[in-house]
């Protein structure tokens, strides 16, 4: 039995390779499609590139993660609503469904007081794509805890159509990846793939190596009528070799296939 839903390899995986390695390694280990973290990499910003890619290796860009990082606030423009559309202009250029937006950072006063009514705009312009908001956590430093997103880290404390559903970011926040979905409901659009051990910070590890129910998670996408698609996102960047990033990556795919194929008999 196989799944319906398409397992992406996010490029921000294989990081500090460049964006193309992505595309070479989910054929190599038979992802169904490429989630395009847009950073300081050209190619990742250039459609062109990447269509080119994603024919090379017969690899579809499935998403597109729009520059919402600390590092990536000057790509293309510093005004975030023009990265916002241009993250959305290229995924609809390579076809791809979902964007990918984080909640607005608390400096970006702007952009944060009017960003409910901004993202219904944008999504009316660009009618085939979902725009699915992030969870995030707060952040912990010298043993003080602050929220840097406005009006939070938890989007369904506000309300938007769509939702991508981090299971590291809920590790670092320390909330129920199944009590979010369930809050998500019909709006869970995306699901990123990580594991996390709770411990307060963002650790993007190889499903099954942490604490997450992400085995849970993945077999109740069926009853909840999910129709988006599950994008791995870990952090290879201490892999000593390629080969080990390699092996992590593979671990994830079939992590995920193993468990979206293990339908729950809770329908949710």
């Amino acid at each position: 039995m196989t799944s319906p839903v398409p397992v992406l390899l996010s490029s921000s995986s294989v990081f500090p390779e460049p964006t193309a390695a992505a595309f070479q390694l989910a054929a190599a280990l038979g992802y169904d499609g490429v989630e395009v973290m847009v950073w300081t990499d050209v190619v990742s910003q250039d459609a062109g590139a990447l269509r080119g890619l994603a024919a090379h290796y017969d690899v579809p860009v499935l998403s597109v993660h729009a520059p919402c990082l600390l590092v990536t606030q000057r790509v293309w423009s510093p005004d975030p609503w023009e990265r916002l559309r241009r993250a959305a202009e290229l995924a609809e250029t390579l076809e791809a469904p979902t964007v990918v937006v984080h909640p607005p950072f608390s400096w970006q006063r702007d952009y944060a007081r009017n960003f409910a009514e901004g993202l219904a705009t944008v999504a009316d312009r660009f009618t085939g794509l979902r725009f699915a908001v992030e969870n995030m956590y707060p952040v912990r430093m010298a043993g003080r805890r602050f929220v840097p997103y406005v009006p939070g880290w938890d989007p369904t404390d506000t309300g938007y159509p769509s939702y991508t559903l981090d299971l590291s970011h809920c590790a670092a926040s320390h909330s129920d990846p199944l009590e979010m979905a369930d809050r998500m409901g019909a709006g869970l659009a995306h699901v990123h793939l990580g594991d996390g051990t709770g411990e307060g910070r963002d650790e993007h590890l190889v499903p099954g190596r942490g604490t997450q129910p992400c085995a849970e998670l993945l077999s109740s996408l069926a009853g909840r009528g999910f129709t988006g698609a599950v994008a791995v996102e870990v952090a290879t960047r201490g892999a000593k070799s390629r080969a080990v990033r390699e092996a992590d990556l593979r671990a994830a795919l079939e992590f995920a296939r193993q468990h979206l194929t293990a339908s729950s008999p809770v329908d949710a």
